[in-house]
């Protein structure tokens, strides 16, 4: 999963496009219910578009078909915490697997129920590693539990002699002398790093000895966000080595960055820019105002459409029947924040418990 991909999945369908999302078990003998509980929730897809005079049978017919084959995709004997499905009636179909819970629930809409694609794409560390040495500098892509080597983009970069225009007494090969022949690789490697982030803005874990790292810091500009260090040289480390070490580092950024949400919240608030509740929040972000929303991951809120407004109302997800029914209206306000550009956080269960579990920083 990519944001190029999750932003194709945002965009409108013809009616109806069907979202199926299922929690799965990793592990015998609880995975042995997820066949069953899969083939309950297509029989509920199946019925409900059945009974919905929007709906020609041949559309009901193709959309039930795709998720079934999306289904097949999947090997639930290997499956993840969670299963998401998605079908349209022009014969798109798509299946995923997420490393978190999601609720179980069938949406019938003009849009995919994307949020917990979302959820998983935000909430899973996605990070660089830049590793400094002395003449090698490497660049690791992070994301979830994983690490492999950036090749690409000037990675690794190896800097070649720099002439003296550059800085630093040269030596007889044409290389700046020490401090000065470090301080120009730097600058090369920031330049890299920088490219970099203009098209997948991360992040930045650095890790080297302390002397390389206060080069980088000379020459980093303001566009790239430290979100920790690695103190030593791990010039050969190998990927789960490097896992290891950065581990902490994340959950103390992540554990920082949830504390930091609520300070801006309360920042915005005196500011004027802050709104709160699933009817207030919808209005903003509707209007391209949302900079920045904070959600709890829990949080559904089923909606009738009245007179151009949301109306939030009280429900299992699912059960409500109706043209006007919006099965879930956080997915809209997530979607609609990410297709204006805005920024979305999701945080913990009761974390916004003072801000009616839904909040917004807005831009004016």
């Amino acid at each position: 999963m990519d944001a190029v991909t999750l932003s194709e999945l945002r965009k409108p369908r013809a009616f109806p496009a069907v979202s199926v999302l299922m929690p799965t078990s990793r592990r015998a003998p609880e995975n042995r219910q997820d066949p069953i509980r899969l083939r309950n929730l297509l029989a509920e897809v199946r019925r409900r578009l059945q009974e919905d005079t929007r709906v020609p049978a041949a559309a009901a017919d193709q959309v039930v078909r795709g998720l079934e084959e999306a289904a097949g995709e999947v090997d639930l004997r290997h499956a993840e915490d969670g299963l998401v499905l998605f079908a349209a009636p022009d014969g798109e179909r798509h299946a995923f697997t997420v490393d978190q819970k999601v609720d179980e629930r069938v949406v019938v809409d003009t849009t995919f129920a994307t949020r917990d694609l979302v959820a998983a794409f935000v909430r899973s560390p996605r990070y660089w590693l830049l590793s400094l040495s002395e003449d090698c500098f490497r660049l690791w892509d992070g994301q979830a539990g994983t690490l492999a080597e950036h090749r690409d983009d000037g990675f690794p970069l190896r800097p070649a002699p720099i002439d003296e225009e550059a800085g630093g007494r040269l030596s007889r090969r044409g290389v700046p002398h020490g401090d000065g022949r470090q301080r120009n690789h730097m600058k090369q490697v920031v330049a890299a790093l920088e490219n970099v982030l203009k098209h997948d803005r991360r992040p930045v874990v650095v890790a080297g000895a302390t002397r390389h790292q206060a080069f980088f810091d000379e020459a980093a500009g303001p566009d790239i966000t430290i979100a920790g260090r690695v103190d030593g040289s791990y010039e050969g480390a190998s990927a789960s080595r490097l896992l290891e070490l950065v581990r902490p580092v994340l959950q103390s950024y992540e554990d920082l960055r949830e504390v930091a949400v609520l300070t801006e919240l309360e920042a915005a608030r005196g500011l004027r820019r802050y709104a709160s509740g699933i009817s207030e929040v919808k209005r903003l972000v509707d209007e391209g105002r949302g900079e920045h929303l904070v959600v709890e991951r829990g949080y559904y809120a089923p909606a009738v459409a009245t007179g151009g407004e949301l109306i939030p109302v009280e429900g299992r997800l699912g059960a409500l029947r109706g043209a006007d029914v919006v099965d879930d209206a956080v997915d809209h306000v997530i979607e609609t924040t990410l297709e204006y550009g805005g920024e979305v956080t999701f945080v913990s269960d009761g974390f916004l418990v003072d801000h009616d579990r839904i909040a917004l920083v807005v831009r004016f």
